[in-house]
This record gives structure tokens, C-alpha cells and sequence, in this order.
């Protein structure tokens, strides 16, 4: 695990912390976590190199409840291509877009008592972290790139996966996954993922999810999207079923984890062409009329990512355009990164709750395109 702590670390912690928890600052955050953590402290003068980045992100280990399956815990190669390793490429243009605050999300967090320790789970750049100064906040994400970004505006945050969080049981009083779920690619994962948020709140906790809905307010949007066909599904997502591989391409599961460590860069290079090629013959064509009941039940998309042109990150994309993991659009001056979206139908956060027994529904509503729930701990 990667622990990152800001130089306002003992501030924050004198000043949110209650008097139950008034414990020295280092011993108080070693009882926060699952296991004894690993310190990192990141400053201007020692920031993670890229490299160093996503070895990182690959050496997460699993550390939160190990009830969970092997197949649930077990990360889907469409999440790590078309999840983890885009925002990874696009972290800093994606966090210079994100700073507008929901607010249904900010009414939730100032609703929450003074002294309240709040978990943010999938926190990106950190848009929420500190945003009620009387609660302390933790935020983790997948991305190491991003915890970079967030650790260097002097936030308590660490590298976490959403479906096996490093945190004691019952310790937060209150946790938020926002857009979160939907980068999750099987109902058992994104349940697993709920799971985790109400393991880790005490009893009478609070926790807030939002979600992209299919119903879009503004509905040019989905002619912007890849819709996924139905095969897509049956072959890469589902895992209740052996996958049935293509013999004409080469699928996500078939791309050694590897290849990059042993110095095979050119034939990875080459596998993720092929299969890049692939995704798009399987894509659905929505002009054919037959087609209209299938769009209507649509919920697996490729949402895009335009990277401009002028951006510094930029020249890390060669190498994805290179293998066709990127594409370039010359007409808007970008490079377009495929994000993999389960978007949610209206019930569908209820049903994933409905088998928890120990966690019950406060609120449930709409707002922004997005199906949003609170739970509470029983």
C-alpha cells in the first residue's frame, strides 16, 4: 500500500479528530488502516516518477475484508485498459476539469456532525477532500497519478481498490464513492464495492453513492458514446460463463500482465492493436433498425476522453497511439482515450442493496444524470 500524508497532516488531525479518538496522530492513523501502512511523504522534491507510478498501482495488495471471492477481488482487464490506465494518462487534464462541487454531495457532507471522520472512496483529485473543515477526511483511488495530485494539495489520501479497501471495520462515520461504480464492470464487483463502503462506517454511518445514469438529461450525449454489443459483454465482462475467444483477435485476458517486464514492448504493442481493432468489431451499429430494443436496454459504453493537443501529457500518449489504445482527432486538435461505463438504469443501486441486510436505504434520488442513494449502517 502507498500512504500519503500532507505536511498538514498533525493540523488536521488536532483540530477534526474527537475527543474518543484522542490518541497520538501516528498511532491514531496505524489503528485507521487494516495493516501497519507504509509511510510516503510527498513533496515537490520527491514526486513518484511515472515508472514508479504505476509499479505502484500494481502492487495495491488486498487488504480490506478477505472474505471477498478471488473473481470479485480479481481486477477485469476492461478495468485496467479502459479504466485504471486511461486516467492514469490523463490525470492532470482530467483534475483541471473537475472542480465544481454537486450540491446534493456538498449538502451531505455539510450535514455531517462536527468531529465525523469521512472516507472518499474513488476520490480522484481530491474535489471533496476537506470540503467541511469540522470532519476529518481520507480520500483513496486506484490511481496513482491522481493521489499524487491530491497528496500535493496536502490531503490524507492513499492508492486503494474500491472493491477492497485498506481501512479497519467500522471506523468512518460517513463515506462517499461519487461516479465511482460505474467503472466497475460486473454486478458482483460493483455490490462488493457497496459492501466495502458500509463495512468500513460504524453503526448508525452514513454513505453516499452516485452513479451515471442511462437516463441523461441531456440526451445528444449518448450519440457521443460507443455503445458495447451484447457479444462484448458475454466475452469480457461476464464471468459466470467460460469466455468464448475470438479466434480472428485477440482478447483482454489474453494480454500477459508481464509483457512490459520482460521487455516484449513491441509484442504487446502489437496484441493491443489487434484487440483495439477488435473492440470496434463488436460495436454495435444503431442505424439498422433491428437494433432499437437493444439501444434501449443499452447500459455498456465507451465513454471518450479528448486530450488537446496542447497539453503537457501529451507526450505520453505517443506510445498509445502507437498500439491503438488512443486515437487522434485532428478535427478538435486531440487524442480520444476510450473510458469503459456501466451506466445505471433507475432501481438498479436498490437492487444491488437489497441483498445487504446490514445497511438500510435513508434517501434515494436523481439529480445531475445521476441515480444517487444514501445508506445507512445497521
Amino acid at each position: 500500500m502507498i500512504l500519503v500524508f500532507s505536511r498538514t497532516t498533525a493540523r488536521s488531525l488536532h483540530k477534526a479528530i474527537p475527543a474518543s479518538h484522542s490518541h497520538s496522530s501516528i498511532f491514531w492513523i496505524k489503528e485507521f488502516f487494516s495493516c501497519k501502512p507504509t509511510f510516503q511523504h510527498l513533496s515537490t522534491n520527491n514526486l513518484m516518477s511515472p515508472n514508479d507510478l504505476l509499479e505502484a498501482q500494481d502492487m495495491v495488495p488486498a487488504e480490506g475484508n478477505h472474505s471477498c471471492s478471488s473473481s470479485v477481488q480479481s481486477t477485469p482487464e476492461i478495468e485496467k485498459k479502459y479504466v485504471h490506465r486511461v486516467y492514469d494518462a490523463i490525470a492532470p487534464h482530467f483534475s483541471a476539469t473537475r472542480f465544481a462541487k454537486w450540491p446534493k454531495v456538498a449538502g451531505f457532507l455539510n450535514s455531517l456532525r462536527p468531529g465525523s471522520i469521512v472516507l472518499d472512496a474513488g476520490c480522484g483529485n481530491g474535489k471533496y477532500l476537506g470540503f467541511n473543515p469540522d470532519c476529518l477526511f481520507i480520500g483513496c483511488d486506484i490511481g496513482p497519478p491522481l493521489i499524487e495530485i491530491c497528496a500535493g494539495r496536502g490531503h490524507e489520501v492513499l492508492v486503494a481498490d474500491a472493491v477492497n479497501l485498506s481501512y479497519r471495520n467500522d471506523f468512518g462515520d460517513a463515506a462517499i464513492s461519487i461516479a465511482v461504480l460505474h467503472h466497475l464492470s460486473t454486478d458482483d464487483r460493483r455490490r462488493k464495492a457497496i459492501e466495502e463502503l458500509i463495512r468500513v462506517v460504524r453503526r448508525g454511518g452514513l454513505v453516499l453513492i452516485t452513479v451515471w445514469a442511462r437516463d441523461q438529461e441531456d440526451k445528444s450525449l449518448l450519440n457521443k458514446w460507443t455503445p458495447l454489443c451484447e457479444k462484448y459483454n458475454e466475452e469480457w465482462v461476464e464471468q459466470s460463463s467460460p469466455p468464448v475467444r475470438s479466434q480472428s483477435g485477440t482478447l483482454l485476458e489474453s494480454i500477459g500482465e508481464t509483457d512490459e517486464d520482460t521487455g516484449v514492448m513491441k509484442q504487446t504493442d502489437d496484441r493491443l492493436k489487434k484487440f483495439h481493432d477488435g473492440v470496434e468489431d463488436k460495436i454495435i451499429d444503431f442505424s439498422n433498425s433491428k437494433t432499437d430494443e437493444n439501444e434501449k436496454n443499452q447500459q455498456e459504453y465507451f465513454v471518450p476522453w479528448h486530450l488537446p493537443f496542447h497539453r503537457a501529457e501529451i507526450g505520453a500518449a505517443s506510445a498509445a497511439l502507437e498500439n491503438g489504445f488512443a486515437k487522434k482527432d485532428e478535427k478538435k486538435g486531440t487524442v480520444v482515450y476510450n473510458r469503459y461505463y456501466h451506466v445505471f438504469v433507475e432501481g438498479e443501486l436498490q437492487r444491488l442493496v437489497s441483498g445487504i441486510k446490514n445497511a438500510t436505504i435513508v434517501d434515494q434520488f436523481y439529480d445531475k444524470s445521476n441515480w444517487c442513494i444514501v445508506l445507512e449502517k445497521l
